[in-house]
């Protein structure tokens, strides 16, 4: 290994079913550098650290770490700890039970000479770890009384202690506050002086260029390149993790419509959820289709589950159709006229074991309450007309849904809330992981429903079939609504808000 490197990984390849998740990735890291590594949903990052961690068993390459000889073949986590490798997740995975010296020093607690546990001295030790890395803790509380925050860093300084060589932090800050995130960066320069490699995995930019050396992007499970922080502006950083090149964006054009005379569907002012969504603004017009853009984890979902009463709104006020209203749960959003398809469809979506009728008729009947139950013939008539309507390929309504491919089975959901006749329709990711032809049917349904009357929110990472379906887009960063854009929509004006508005 050169000098100065920790952890090398050479041409890592790994196959799920079905799917190359790593082809021939490259990653570098340093001693005393915190390096970035950047990529939208499905690149490859969590499987290339499971590779690194023990946890995959990878088919091709070889990973090396400084000072062991040879390529290392990590089966577990503790091989992984063994050679220096450890992990810090976005959950937590301490006792909060137990103290934190507890915690520090669970499975490898020192004994006296008698063989107990001997509290006194991992006391002693821990508040000296503790100190030095500048945590102000009692370390004889248990952990439960500490911030989210502190038991992150509580998490790190009980891997810096086991001499850990890399350090991998997995989105440790997407449920911290400014503040929180600051105060894990001062550990993590801390960490980075003492020579530590840090691996930072995260979706908001604005981090990455506030703590970070390098980065390393990664798409489609391909290596894209390693760039050192300097030489990578937003923009294009936004433009490898998307596989765009500014150079060369068609511009897409079509009919613009003032939908500022239509009358207000939805009128949203100072909402927000906390750790997830700042304060927000949106005004949407009736048959118009705004779009949510940014990068994965932004808080585009986050912003619509608010909307919808799946998260429940801390601050601000909701207007739907001109009347102020309360949402405090999904139900109430659809006695209001609303209707929300989930990005997620196995987890929050459909319900596998049912039918392809009984996820159509869900949603109606839980609208219309249990003591007014749909008949039979009722159910069919719907799950009939949706079915032909939207063009679902099931052999038969009574087909169980998982037997669906994954884009008719969105189509179930779609047909779903349709079926409730929804005026306010929030779609988030509605033709993610479908074939092509699937994709265009879906696009041309929501221009056809937004033709009808009906409002559309639109939540896609595609800028394109934003481009080609929506009137309007709001742009979100780093939890934060940072922007509108309607005049100048174009691939490269996106592009670039979603950055920070650089060139």
């Amino acid at each position: 290994m050169e000098d100065n490197v920790v952890l090398t990984a050479r041409g890592i390849s790994m196959t799920f079913p079905g799917v190359k998740a790593l082809d021939n990735v490259d990653f570098t890291l340093r001693k005393g550098e915190i390096h970035a590594l950047m990529g939208e949903n499905g690149a490859g990052k969590s499987t290339l650290i499971k590779c690194l961690t023990g946890i995959n068993d990878f088919e091709a390459g070889e990973i090396h770490i400084e000072g062991v000889d040879g390529p290392v073949r990590n089966h577990s986590t503790r091989d992984a700890q063994n050679v220096g490798i450890s992990t810090v997740y976005q959950e937590v995975n301490l006792c909060p039970n137990l103290s934190v010296a507890e915690n520090l020093f669970i499975g490898r607690e020192p004994l006296t000479k008698l063989h107990t546990v001997d509290r006194k001295s991992y006391n002693k030790r821990s508040q000296k770890i503790m100190d030095e890395l500048g945590i102000s803790v009692d370390v004889t509380q248990n952990l439960e009384n500490y911030s989210l925050a502190i038991q992150q860093m509580v998490a790190i300084a009980r891997a810096v202690d086991m001499e850990c060589k890399v350090l991998i932090l997995d989105e440790p800050t997407s449920s911290l506050d400014d503040e929180e995130v600051e105060k894990l960066f001062v550990l993590m320069r801390r960490l980075k002086e003492k020579g530590v490699g840090i691996v930072f995995v995260t979706h908001f930019l604005e981090q990455v260029y506030a703590v970070c050396d390098r980065i390393t992007v990664l798409r489609n499970g391909n290596y894209v390149g390693e760039y050192p922080i300097a030489e990578l502006p937003r923009v294009k950083l936004v433009a490898a993790m998307m596989g765009k090149d500014l150079d060369d964006l068609a511009e897409i054009k079509k009919e613009q419509k003032d939908f500022s005379k239509e009358a207000m569907e939805i009128s949203a002012k100072g909402l927000s959820h906390a750790g997830t969504v700042k304060p927000f603004d949106l005004d949407i017009h009736k048959g118009e289709v705004v779009g949510i853009g940014g990068l994965l984890g932004s808080g585009r979902s986050e912003l619509a589950r608010c909307i919808y009463g799946a998260d429940k709104a801390q601050t601000g006020t909701l207007e739907v159709g001109g009347e102020q209203v309360k949402i405090n749960q999904p139900i109430d959003a659809m006695n209001k006229g609303m209707g929300m398809l989930p990005d997620d469809r196995k987890a929050e979506g459909i319900i596998a074991d049912l039918s392809v009728r009984e996820n159509i008729i869900l949603a109606l009947q839980a609208k219309r309450g249990m003591f007014k139950q749909l008949s039979r013939a009722q159910q069919e008539e719907i799950a009939d007309r949706y079915i032909d309507l939207i063009q679902i390929k099931t052999a038969s309504k009574e087909t169980l849904v998982k037997q669906l491919s994954g884009g008719n089975q969105q189509k179930v959901i779609l047909a779903r809330w349709l079926a409730t006749d929804p005026d306010f329709l929030i779609l988030d990711e509605p033709t993610r992981g479908i074939d092509i032809g699937t994709k265009s049917e879906i696009q041309k349904l929501i221009v056809k429903l937004a033709g009808e009357g009906k409002s559309v929110l639109f939540i896609s990472s595609e800028i394109e079939e934003m481009l080609r379906t929506c009137s309007r887009m709001v742009i979100m960063r780093d939890g934060q609504k940072v922007g509108e854009l309607d005049h100048e929509l174009s691939q490269e004006s996106v592009m670039k808000a979603i950055a920070g508005g650089e060139s």
